[in-house]
């Protein structure tokens, strides 16, 4: 299963603790076959978070250095782009729906290259059932479904 995860799901790789959500979920999926995908803005997303808790003293620039590079080096994890026609053209559509253009590029991500979002984003959550949102992933011919981690990882 192609699993996209969102930006949360990277924060321990750069040394920041998430309440609640295990610091070696990505190992987990890999370990139970699933093939992990993040969208190239997530790492975007995940520099500037970073770059606000290296601000606050929270975190060492080199730390938040070495976790996004190790990211962007991974072999075992699929980058996939988000600035081409297609994918720049569905987060459109779901500019309509989303607050937040980075969230749109992610969910565009996943629509277009995988079976399932995982995410613990609750607007996205909501977007299920909505018939604006069923229409746009029909349209793409997507059948991704949007999940959370906890849902993910069950037996």
């Amino acid at each position: 299963m192609r699993t996209l995860l969102d930006t949360t799901y990277l924060l321990p790789a750069i040394g920041v603790s998430v309440k609640g959500m295990p610091n070696d979920a990505i190992e987990k999926l890999i370990s139970r076959g699933e093939e992990i995908l993040i969208s190239e803005i997530s790492l975007f997303e995940l520099s500037a978070k970073g770059a606000k808790y290296v601000l606050e003293g929270a975190l060492s620039p080199d730390r938040l250095t070495k976790g996004i590079v190790a990211l962007s080096n991974d072999d075992s994890i699929t980058k996939v782009r988000v600035y081409d026609s297609k994918t720049l053209r569905l987060a459109f559509r779901f500019r309509e729906l989303l607050g937040d253009f980075i969230d749109c590029l992610i969910l565009s991500s996943a629509a277009l290259e995988c079976d399932t979002l995982v995410t613990e984003d609750d607007e996205i959550h909501g977007l299920a059932g909505q018939n604006q949102f069923e229409g746009i992933m029909a349209s793409a011919g997507s059948a991704c479904k949007i999940r959370r981690l906890a849902e993910t990882l069950l037996p």
